[in-house]
């Protein structure tokens, strides 16, 4: 009898639902309310560009909901207090958090009357569409056209144009059920994200010639996951999640295993289960990140050599990178995830500013990492490859920020370093640390390279921004876990690249933002060591060896040679490596405790703060130590730049042990 009730009361709201649906219909005469909704940062990009023809109303689209959840400040609160009820599943999770089935329904069955087909995720947070441009013209209010504009690029800016379709004005949906959507995505296929992999300052060397060469193990025995694996912690009845935005590989990465001593059952490509989110990102294709995505498979996975492996893989638009989290959320198979692919938080700021473009886009991936952590999945985000400076990547811009989705408090923000020891570039220069510290590239500006190359030591400085990221986010408040910890709101400089050449219009994509920012520096090999307070989420959190100068083997291969054997190793860095490194590591820990710690943060801050903490900081002062901008405070437990340090896994591992839960 209850069963049947609910099926009853169901019909009756979709019934009411469908009525109110029916007003706003093609061809009905009574009039009905609207209100205009967010969209996703791709129809930003074509702000400035002129279309050159209308969208085919035949294209097939696919559209994203991301909806509101239902009593977020009573989930912030569960979440950074370690779920202390316990871990909840995703129907629990959907019952207390995720938006009501009236909401999901009447979305759903309005975009019914316009043939548009519609999934939502059991989270009742994200409901995936389908349908054409037509389809979606009408059921919005908009025209969507054609542009030709810039393309970023997998790995920066500088890659040519491309063709895609877009909407400049923001959808209309109906007034009964907007206020609940936090952002509709999809209506622009751009390409908004870039990974964050890099190769040496001086060319990538194959065959693993050049440099440290490093392996998964070689990660492991420095930071200490081998006690771990020793003690059984392999990863068994562990999954690991990966979100990427380039397809994979998995004979490669096989092959990749099977070459570094791994098991016949640990290298087997039955390891790997492809999930295809949005369509998925097409054939393998190294320009367009399948290398990375290649990378985040090899090094997780070695690392926990038994555990499963999903491969969550989109298409780079703003609706597939959401999509793809909330897929891995929604499912909650995987027991760690991490993705090594983002943008500014200055390129959103910018397209903000011009009205097609809100903060509700960075809300949509924090919502998701926020479901993550209430069910006990970690997750670890990359910081970027360009210091402070995030957005001389992909806008141009000169701007010191921080980088998305790593600004998120709700995911770890992983960090970059540069080994100590003797080792040599490409180009034959030595370099000889005596410990390891915050990756930055200035300690090559001022080596015999600008004179090889017939620049000065400015000129290479400025085309070579590069090191771990890290700064203060714009737009999320700084967690409760990091207030009060020694380092977080005060910090130290050093500023070799002042940012100068302001303007509204940015000299790249010919565009006015109407938001004044820099497109220029004023050099000095020399800085002094100067102090700041910042404030908002502090990232990263942790972080690890990300030079390529001090790089890992990475094993890719053309993208239509059938044959992965003929995979050659080239020596590649960035934090790429460092989210997918922490993910595997977590799944080893995981197995070894034998349950999920979930999110790392609120955790690992109490940890560092104990007296005896797992991490080791990096807070040496001055310009042997910095991300080209921040560097360490002797005696601080979080410097920015690299946040509480290098990690002790063992330690950490024990650390989780103790909490009991």
């Amino acid at each position: 009898m209850m069963h049947r009730r609910r099926w009853w009361v169901t019909l009756v709201a979709v019934a009411a639902v469908a009525a109110v649906a029916a007003s706003a219909s093609p061809g009905s005469a009574k009039a009905a309310k609207y209100m205009s909704v967010a969209q996703g940062a791709g129809a930003a990009a074509l702000a400035g560009y002129t279309p050159f023809d209308p969208t085919a109303p035949s294209t097939s689209e696919t559209v994203t909901f991301v909806l509101r959840a239902r009593n977020e400040s009573q989930l912030e609160s569960q979440v950074e207090a370690g779920m202390p009820g316990g871990f909840l599943s995703t129907s629990r999770f959907a019952n207390t958090y995720g938006q009501s089935k009236l909401v999901v329904l009447g979305i759903q069955a309005y975009l019914a009357l316009f043939g548009i087909h519609s999934h939502a995720m059991a989270d009742n947070l994200d409901i995936q569409t389908t349908g054409t441009a037509g389809q979606y013209n009408n059921a919005f209010q908009i025209v969507q056209q054609n542009y030709m504009v810039p393309s970023h690029g997998a790995h920066g800016r500088g890659h040519g144009t491309i063709t895609v379709h877009g909407s400049p004005q923001n959808p209309n949906v109906p007034s009964e059920w907007g206020p609940y959507i936090l952002a509709i995505l999809g209506l622009s296929n751009y390409p908004t994200d870039q990974s964050d992999m890099v190769g040496t300052a001086d060319g990538v060397s194959t065959q693993g010639l050049n440099n440290t060469a490093l392996l998964p193990s070689d990660f492991a025995a420095r930071y200490h996951l081998t006690a771990v694996q020793h003690a059984g912690g392999t990863g068994h009845g562990r999954t690991i999640g990966i979100v990427t935005l380039a397809a994979d590989r998995p004979d490669v990465v096989s092959e990749f295993w099977n070459a570094i001593g791994l098991t016949a059952s640990q290298s087997s490509a039955g390891r790997i289960t492809t999930v295809n989110v949005d369509g998925g990102p097409g054939a393998p294709n190294a320009a367009a990140g399948s290398d990375e995505t290649a990378l985040d498979m090899e090094q997780s996975g070695a690392l926990a050599p038994d555990a499963k492996l999903s491969v969550y893989q989109a298409p780079n638009t703003d609706a597939g990178f959401v999509d793809a989290f909330y897929q891995a959320t929604a499912d909650n198979t995987a027991d760690t995830v991490s993705a090594s692919w983002g943008e500014s938080e200055t390129i959103i700021r910018a397209f903000t500013n011009i009205g097609l473009e809100d903060t509700n886009y960075a809300n949509a991936f924090s919502q998701a990492f926020l479901e993550m952590g209430a069910q006990g999945q970690s997750m670890f985000l990359s910081s970027g490859d360009s210091g402070a400076y995030p957005a001389s990547r992909d806008l141009g811009s000169t701007d010191r920020t921080a980088g998305n989705p790593d600004d998120s408090p709700w995911a770890t923000s992983s960090g970059g370093t540069t080994l100590p020891g003797p080792f040599s570039t490409s180009s034959g220069l030595t370099f000889n640390f005596p410990q390891e510290r915050t990756w930055g590239w200035d300690y090559l500006w001022a080596s015999a390279r600008p004179a090889q190359l017939g620049e000065t030591e400015e000129q290479y400085a400025e085309s070579h921004v590069v090191g771990g990221g890290g700064g203060y986010s714009g737009y999320f408040a700084m967690p409760a876990y990091q207030q009060g910890v020694k380092g977080t709101s005060n910090f130290r400089a050093v500023e070799y690249l002042k940012p100068t050449g302001f303007s509204t219009t940015n000299p790249y994509f010919g565009i006015d933002f109407g938001l004044s920012l820099p497109y220029d520096w004023t050099f000095n090999a020399t800085p002094p060591t100067t102090g700041g307070e910042g404030s908002g989420r502090a990232t990263p959190d942790l972080s690890a060896d990300a030079d390529p100068e001090t790089g890992y083997l990475v094993e890719y291969t053309f993208d239509d040679n059938p044959d992965p054997t003929t995979a050659t190793f080239e020596q590649f860095g960035g934090t790429s490596f460092v989210a997918p490194q922490l993910n595997g590591s977590t799944a080893a820990i995981d197995s070894l405790l034998g349950r999920r710690v979930g999110f790392w943060n609120p955790a690992i801050y109490k940890f560092a703060t104990s007296g005896n903490s797992p991490f080791t900081p990096l807070d040496a002062s001055g310009t042997s130590n910095d991300n080209l901008y921040y560097t360490g405070t002797k005696g601080n437990i979080y410097n920015v730049g690299s946040g509480l340090g290098t990690p002790n896994l063992a330690k950490l591992a024990g650390d989780f042990g103790s909490l009991g839960y």
